[in-house]
C-alpha cells in the first residue's frame, strides 16, 4: 500500500507536483477548502475548483472555471485534494479512477481519512496522504 506519512516522500510531492484539482472547493474566504488552494496558487501550483453547486452557477477560481467532477478536466492532474468529510470521501472513488491519466498522489486535508479508500487508490498505482494539511506541509517542508 502507497500511504504516505515519511516527511521525505510528502515533500517529494510537494515539490514534483504542479497541478491541483480540489473536491469540495468553497467560495467562502474564511474556509480552508478556499484559503489552502488560494495558498497553492500563490505558490505556483495550478488549482482547479470541484464543486457541483459552484459549477452550476458558472463560479470561476485562480483562473478557471469550477467543475462538477473531476471528468470535466482536460488537463493531467497530480494531486487530487479532497476536502470533503471522511464519511463523503467514497463517493468520490468513481471520479478519481475515472481520470486519465490518473492522478499521481490523492491528498485528503487533515481531519479526513478513510483507509479503505486509501487502500483502494493504492492498489490502483495512486499515492495516498491523509490527515494532513498541504498549507502547513508546504510551509514546513519547502
Amino acid at each position: 500500500m502507497t500511504i504516505l506519512t515519511d516527511p521525505k516522500d510528502i515533500m517529494q510531492v510537494l515539490e514534483d507536483s504542479k497541478s491541483v484539482a480540489v473536491i469540495g472547493f468553497h467560495p467562502d474566504e474564511v474556509k480552508a477548502a478556499h484559503y489552502v488552494p488560494e495558498y497553492l496558487d500563490r505558490q505556483g501550483y495550478k488549482v482547479y475548483g470541484v464543486n457541483p453547486a459552484l459549477a452550476s452557477r458558472h463560479v470561476s477560481a485562480f483562473n478557471h472555471p469550477v467543475v462538477a467532477s473531476l471528468a470535466e478536466l482536460n488537463v493531467p492532474i497530480d494531486v487530487v485534494e479532497v476536502f470533503r468529510r471522511s464519511n463523503r470521501v467514497r463517493e468520490h472513488l468513481p471520479d478519481i479512477l475515472g481520470m486519465n491519466p490518473l492522478p499521481k498522489v490523492v491528498w485528503l486535508q487533515l481531519g479526513i481519512r478513510d483507509d479503505a479508500v486509501a487502500a483502494e487508490l493504492s492498489a490502483r498505482g495512486i499515492m495516498v496522504i491523509q490527515d494532513r494539511c498541504m498549507l502547513s506541509d508546504h510551509r514546513q517542508y519547502l
